[in-house]
């Protein structure tokens, strides 16, 4: 029963850590506007954090340090999930931009896979796709 509980605590830790980065993300510009407060209630409800844990992250959102993960999918889905923040208010600002970078650095990619994925992100979420990108989406 102890190692579950340790995994328990060990996924709460990476939940509490991931939402620390998308509510720093939020607050790069400032203030966190509606668009972003309605994703952030969804990542709540998605991650399984209380009320009471989002509002002690919101006061102190660096206290938690990104955890690296090995797993490509894991780190692309927690990238997805950063980017559905950004582009709640439909645009990236250039401190988000910077941020989710060292974000992905932090994740555990490289430093040219990291801008590499970055810059295709931003094409997906711009709807910034030639056709020959498009049709590779569509066909995988």
């Amino acid at each position: 029963m102890a190692i579950i509980n340790k995994f328990e605590s060990s996924e709460q830790r990476n939940n509490l850590a991931h939402l620390a980065s998308i509510i720093n993300l939020a607050k790069v510009d400032g203030t966190i506007n509606a668009e972003e407060q309605v994703v952030i209630q969804r990542f709540l409800k998605k991650l399984g954090i209380s009320k009471d844990e989002y509002k002690m992250i919101l006061k102190n959102p660096e206290q938690h340090p990104i955890l690296p993960n090995n797993s490509f999918e894991i780190r692309l889905e927690l990238l997805f999930d950063l980017f559905k923040i950004i582009y709640a208010d439909n645009r990236i600002e250039t401190k988000e931009k910077c941020l989710i970078l060292k974000y992905a650095i932090g994740l555990g990619f490289n430093s040219v896979k990291a801008e590499e994925i970055i810059e295709k992100s931003i094409l997906i979420f711009e709807g910034k796709l030639d056709f020959e990108e498009y049709s590779s989406l569509i066909k995988k």
